[in-house]
């Protein structure tokens, strides 16, 4: 049975017995600080366990992406060592929220191993926990299981917890027998045991206790199933393999591999390992960077910098050169494109950011390689088993080459790297950047929490900006409830009603007022710290307002008209972006201010004038067909099955999700305001094109009138121009080119005139030289010069002297500049980086350089002259 067909009659078997198949959700969490990455099929359903969120199913069954190669789940240092580690896996899965319970779920996996999947009895075996004799009895007398199969485990084994607190249970596993197989280092062995000839195929947690701070075990009122099956090895058991990478989720991939370093799978061992590597990096990296993440120094992005680094220097050790894992990647879409079709639509933008960090990283990878041999050998050489932390260091911070991949190089020489000591040197470097990925645990303030479950309140401004008899459910100041804003005083209001839009989704919070009577407070933000509890911070302008009361909630109309349109032509910018630069552009981040929207995206390349004209023009037809933009509620699952954009980050806390459609062109999962009509945006202008990271570009915009003023001021610049080069509008860029061409040439033929006073300067120069022990010395103040231009200089003067010390010292742009030129034959006994260092302090700067050129800068220009009569001496004393 293919892999696609496991994934598939999986997921059918639970379809037709009433389960909602989930699609996948993002390798990037929803909204989960304390994960880096999806790591379990359970994830997207967490606050459904939790109790934070209601579906409309209560049955579900999904193939969930996930990620183990950072925090606390990290199979990175394992993958390619073992038969079944891997840094991407899919994790099948069947989920119950308070419907079946154990007898069910037991009952389910049971038939679809047996029966559909036929796997024999004989080679299978089930683990419940000690004290669960509900599981293992049903077990025993229901499915028939001979209690000679059945083996209870302790906690370690066999209990699920969600963390220290919260929904736990005992979990049940069923494992399969490989067999004995010298091969596979398989033991003649019973189960249970750990050698890897029984291979667990899926774990049935059965949900059905609270755990409190103290420990106690309380049972839930509705408990859960959450089940976890990974596709490559039950794919591997289905196929008859000893090894994950044996099956068609790898084997392609690998042998594409060892067609492009010509060598043998099965060959050598240490060869293999490193094939396998490259397999399951390609498709971690590219799942990842179709889901948005980019290779960068932090966080999600340095782990995937990681994985490609670690793929290539394996690369590199079976004598592949040059980038290659691109192309392991499209084989990788090839073989996922039916269960992931945006694998495809990505493949072109996932190659182009492979290659790039590849050949970023090729000298890299060449140096560090080169240098790690050399301290291996010094080591070995000295008897040593340990690489200093300095030495790692120095190849860290000045090189960037990875730790974690010098410490796997090593470590197959059986020796070790001081990590305290590369730690020490790390803590040295204030400017290097921290640790690349710390999860959250703030906490949302308790008061927020309580006034969330016991007072919500409800948005109603979509249609409206005023909302009267409103009533005030709370108010709070300095973090905590209090029953009286007073005039003068700052705090914030909870209302059981607002038609105040809260900070969401990249748009600013409403401004506006509260009004009740002759009370009046000014509202200056507006955000939502827990899901259903809108907050607004106010000034207590004139009165006072207690607990009860009954306000005028009244928005600043025309700020949040501006927003509108500013959101809307975002969805139009990014429909625009999508269509110009292809499917794999995926939103990174926005910004949706009254004056300007800000959008980032997934994107390797600058834009070109063409592009953005393009995009421009694109989204301005949109805004003159005046299209409605249609908003709609419906069910998550139906709105992503009918194409609607949702993005990583964005926490969709219920399973009713807003629609914003502009006929064909756009369709996104959105909470914000929109206009009515695409017209009513008027224009949309971009001002800005920039990089923001590693694959993320950002383009500014303004719309409406702000775009108007924008274009006024390009015409305000533009008549200024046409006026002061006394030109027609139409001949002006000829005349601007004609304008830069001159200056150009003016820039040269000054060059040049710098270049021969700088000559006859140095000939004039050459008679001042003073001999030191026998060594012809130049120290001398020059005026009206810039840096290249004194660089030049010394240059000339070295030439002419053959054998010399050239020192040189400026004022140059409010500072003293220096430079020290030493000819090759005296570099050794005078080298110009450590006669600088002498030099430098004396004019309140330091420099250094190489041993034949080194510059310097100082504050002290009025120490200048005596710097360089005191270079004289510093020359000396090295001669000395």
């Amino acid at each position: 049975m293919k892999a696609k067909d496991v994934r598939q009659t999986f997921l059918k078997y639970f379809e037709v017995r009433e389960h909602r198949v989930v699609k996948s959700s993002s390798l990037i969490p929803d909204n989960d600080p304390t994960l880096l990455f999806t790591n379990a099929g359970m994830n997207q359903f967490k606050d459904v366990f939790l109790g934070a969120e209601k579906r409309a199913y209560t049955r579900a069954a999904s193939s969930q992406k996930c990620v183990r190669a950072g925090g606390k789940h990290n199979d990175l240092e394992n993958v390619g060592y073992t038969a079944r580690h891997h840094t991407f896996f899919e994790m099948l899965g069947n989920f119950s929220f308070g419907d079946y319970f154990k007898d069910q779920a037991i009952a389910y996996a049971w038939e679809l191993v047996t029966k559909i999947y036929g796997l024999p009895l004989t080679r299978l075996y089930v683990t419940v926990y000690t004290d669960d004799d509900e599981a293992y009895t049903f077990w025993h007398r229901a499915m028939g299981v001979d209690p000679a199969r059945i083996f209870r485990l302790g906690e370690k084994d066999n209990f699920w917890a969600m963390g220290d607190t919260g929904p736990c249970g005992p979990c049940s596993e069923i494992h399969y027998d490989l067999g004995h197989s010298p091969i596979a280092d398989h033991r003649d062995c019973a189960f249970p045991c750990e050698c890897g000839r029984y291979v667990e195929i899926w774990n049935l947690v059965f949900m059905q206790y609270e755990r409190d701070q103290q420990g106690r075990l309380t049972p839930l009122p509705s408990p859960s199933i959450d089940t976890g099956m990974g596709l490559e090895r039950i794919t591997a058991v289905l196929q008859g393999k000893q090894s994950n990478y044996d099956t068609d989720l790898f084997h392609p991939i690998i042998a594409q591999a060892a067609d492009l370093a010509e060598k043998i799978y099965g060959e050598l061992p240490s060869q293999d390992i490193s094939l396998r590597i490259i397999a399951d990096h390609a498709r971690a990296a590219a799942f990842l960077i179709t889901d948005g993440v980019s290779p960068s120094n932090e966080g999600r992005g340095y782990v995937l910098r990681k994985i490609i680094r670690r793929a290539l220097r394996h690369g590199r050790k079976i004598g592949l050169q040059g980038p290659f894992l691109f192309k392991m990647a499209g084989i990788v879409a090839e073989l996922m494109q039916e269960a992931y079709p945006d694998l495809v639509s990505a493949r072109e933008y996932t190659a182009r950011v492979l290659v790039n960090e590849e050949e970023k990283f090729s000298a890299t990878l060449t140096y560090g390689l080169e240098r790690l041999d050399d301290l291996c050998a010094a080591a070995t050489r000295q008897s040593q088993r340990q690489i200093s932390g300095s030495d790692t260091f120095k190849l860290y911070d000045t090189y960037g080459f990875p730790l974690e991949l010098a410490k796997e190089i090593v470590a197959e020489r059986d020796l070790t790297i001081d990590e305290a000591g590369f730690q020490a040197e790390l803590e040295k470097q204030r400017e290097r950047a921290k640790a690349s990925w710390k999860g959250s645990k703030e906490r949302v303030s308790e008061v927020y929490v309580q006034l969330t479950a016991r007072l919500p309140s409800r948005f109603v401004g979509y249609e409206i900006t005023e909302k009267a008899g409103a009533c005030v459910t709370a108010l709070i100041a300095d973090g905590r409830p209090v029953d009286l804003l007073e005039e003068g005083g700052t705090g914030e209001v909870v209302l059981d009603e607002t038609p105040f839009y809260a900070e969401s989704g990249g748009q600013v919070g409403d401004q506006g007022a509260l009004i009740s009577g002759t009370t009046l407070l000014e509202v200056a933000n507006t955000f939502s710290p827990v899901h259903g509890l809108t907050v607004h911070q106010v000034k207590v302008e004139r009165g006072t307002l207690r607990v009860g009361d009954s306000v005028a909630a009244q928005v600043n109309a025309e700020r949040r008209r501006a927003a509108m349109r500013n959101h809307t032509g975002t969805h139009l910018l990014h429909a625009a972006l999508r269509e110009t630069l292809g499917e794999h552009v995926k939103q990174a981040g926005s910004l949706v201010a009254p004056d300007r929207l800000r959008f980032d995206f997934s994107h390797f390349a600058f834009l070109t004038d063409r592009e953005l004209e393009k995009i421009e023009d694109l989204v301005n037809e949109q805004i003159q067909l005046d299209k409605p933009v249609a908003k709609e509620t419906m069910d998550l699952d139906r709105a992503l099955a009918s194409g609607a954009l949702a993005f990583f980050g964005e926490k969709y806390a219920s399973r009713h999700v807003r629609v914003v459609s502009i006929d064909s062109f756009s369709k996104e999962l959105c909470g914000g305001t929109h206009v009515g009509r695409t017209g009513e945006i008027g224009l949309l202008k971009i001002v800005g094109e920039s990089s923001v990271a590693a694959g993320v570009r950002r383009i500014e915009a303004v719309t409406g009138g702000n775009a108007l003023k924008r274009l006024q001021e390009d015409e305000h610049w533009l008549s200024e121009l046409t006026e002061q080069l006394q030109v027609p509008r139409a001949e002006l860029y000829g005349a601007v080119e004609k304008l830069v061409t001159a200056v150009k040439e003016g820039q040269k033929e000054i060059e040049s005139l710098k270049l021969k006073l700088a000559d006859t300067e140095s000939q004039s120069l050459l008679q001042e030289a003073r001999e030191i022990k026998g060594i012809k010395v130049i120290a001398h103040h020059v005026d009206n010069i810039d840096r290249n231009g004194l660089r030049s200089l010394a240059d000339r003067l070295k030439n002419r002297m053959k054998s010399g010390v050239i020192i040189l010292g400026a004022p140059i742009e409010g500072n003293a500049a220096l430079v020290v030129m030493v000819s090759p034959d005296l570099t050794s006994r005078l080298p110009a980086g450590k006669l600088i260092k002498e030099i430098a302090p004396l004019v309140g700067g330091r420099g250094g350089g190489k041993p034949d050129l080194a510059e310097a800068g100082g504050k002290d220009i009025s120490g200048l002259g005596s710097a360089l009569k005191q270079s004289y001496d510093v020359v000396a004393r090295f001669l000395s």
